[in-house]
């Protein structure tokens, strides 16, 4: 049986506390009203890193054209009576000639006030869309975490049921491993459940399409592109959904558990064909939900762009993530002395698992991102133009994390099998895909407000040290080796 070390503990408690620390600083320091909005964008037009500098000059520009606004529009009744008196007093000799230019001035003056107020009420609309987005950063810094690690543990349950389907060989010794990690979805389903909820009660503005009056035809926020979604984009059905997907994940992690244990005091395989039959009747639920789920929880953050490629995409991400987990986590058990039948050979599938996905997950980026690029459309290529002008470091970051390191590292038989190289390997691969996670969230949520600050890293602690906590006292629950397995002697002799 493993124990919980209690220096792993105490780690994993200060990541949480840490971790709260920050997610609370980050809520509470970010602005309350407008006035707060333009002192911050002031601050960056005099070169503060609160933001994107170019906007800031904008935006500090907007506020002098505003303040100057009041006073066009006071001394507007001045002018027009100066030129009434100067036609009156030209009209005997000059009328014809005089009352036109007079006339015209004044048209000119009030169209200039007019110009100024609407420059005015764009500014104020300006401020109220900054406010909106560092509003939202907390939140989306809490929400792109959540949604990472609660999808790292899917990932790894659903390689747990590909495993059971396939009835594979070389994978049962790594079977209780795999049940530990997946003791987390059921924690980071409620805490994301909560958030979801809390989205639908205008606790943030994360989902444009769950704004007040969005499809609605006549107010101000109406939206014909959103409206015309409402049938499927509104909060009753979209967090009826959630429900049922996380539901259905968390019914299969338990009976497939308790499945799995119960073949232990077994005298036959009958609980090993009941995980079979529930595992492949999983798979198809899993398929089906992942792809309504990337769509409902990741996609519909830009409620106006859609890809047919975005549910494979999103799973490739979790599940090479899920893969990584599996084998970081195993290294660390054996490390410790245990896993006595884990070899290099369980080691080397796992690392080639991760080669693997990750070659996938570039396949489906390049076809993602070529087809929408080349064809032009703009309201598909707007999505990209967005991440490649404001988030150009974290787009192309995520490719050479996730492609080009784990290929030039991986693709060496011999590495495979070397501890720190795949530690290494695996910690800038689950760095990546956190960075690809907060790339198809962040833009569409802070817009060009971004910036990995306290709050991201934050929430990262938090979740990171919840998610540890969880795994390994879930691994103190039951034998780290399945004993009646059917294959678990293949999987104890596997070597090549």
């Amino acid at each position: 049986m493993y124990t919980f070390s209690s220096k792993l503990k105490t780690f994993s408690f200060i990541l949480m506390a840490v971790g709260l620390l920050g997610i609370g600083y980050g809520f509470l320091s970010a602005p309350k009203d407008i006035q707060a909005v333009e002192a911050i964008l002031a601050a960056d037009a005099h070169g503060s890193a609160h933001g994107v500098p170019a906007e800031a000059q904008a935006a500090t520009e907007e506020s002098h054209v505003a303040t100057e606004v009041a006073h066009e529009v006071a001394q507007a009744p001045v002018a027009n009576k100066v030129a009434d008196t100067a036609t009156e007093a030209h009209d005997s000799i000059q009328a014809p000639v005089a009352a036109e230019p007079a006339h015209t001035s004044t048209e000119a003056q009030a169209d200039s006030a007019e110009h100024k107020v609407d420059a005015h009420t764009e500014h104020q609309e300006h401020l109220e869309h900054v406010l909106h987005q560092l509003q939202n950063k907390p939140w989306a810094a809490l929400y792109v975490a959540c949604i990472f690690f609660m999808l790292v543990s899917l990932g790894v349950l659903a390689f747990y049921a590909i495993q059971q389907v396939a009835q594979s060989g070389w994978s049962p010794v790594l079977f209780r491993v795999m049940q530990g990690i997946t003791a987390y979805l059921p924690v980071g389903s409620v805490i994301f459940f909560i958030i979801l909820v809390l989205c639908g009660l205008h606790f943030n503005h994360l989902f444009v399409w769950l704004g007040e009056g969005v499809t609605k035809p006549g107010h101000a926020n109406y939206d014909e592109i959103i409206a015309g979604k409402s049938g499927y984009l509104n909060f009753p059905f979209w967090i009826i959904r959630a429900a049922i997907f996380l539901g259905g994940w968390n019914l299969y992690r338990y009976y497939s558990r308790k499945n799995c244990l119960a073949q232990d005091e077994s005298s036959d395989d009958s609980f090993y064909k009941k995980n079979f039959k529930i595992s492949a009747g999983f798979l198809v639920f899993f398929i089906v939900t992942e792809s309504i789920m990337s769509w409902d929880w990741i996609m519909s953050v830009d409620p106006h762009w859609f890809s047919t490629l975005f549910g494979w995409y999103v799973f490739a991400s979790f599940l090479v993530s899920g893969v990584t987990i599996i084998c970081l986590v195993s290294l660390y058990l054996k490390s410790k002395g245990y896993l006595e039948h884990v070899n290099t050979s369980h080691i080397h599938d796992l690392a080639k698992f991760m080669f693997g996905f990750s070659v996938f997950w570039t396949y489906l980026w390049f076809s993602q991102f070529m087809l929408i690029w080349y064809a032009n459309i703009p309201e598909e290529v707007t999505y990209f133009v967005t991440r490649i002008q404001l988030y150009n470091l974290p787009f192309f970051g995520a490719v050479v994390m996730n492609f080009l390191f784990p290929v030039l590292i991986l693709i060496n038989t011999d590495f495979k099998r070397i501890s720190w190289v795949l530690v290494m390997a695996g910690i800038v691969i689950l760095l990546g895909h956190y960075i690809d996670f907060f790339n198809m969230i962040m833009p569409g949520t802070v817009g060009d407000q971004w910036f990995i600050g306290v709050s991201e890293i934050a929430s990262v602690l938090f979740f990171l040290g919840l998610f540890i906590y969880v795994v390994f006292t879930a691994l103190t629950k039951a034998p780290l080796l399945p004993k009646r397995n059917p294959f678990i002697e293949e999987s104890k002799h596997f070597h090549y």
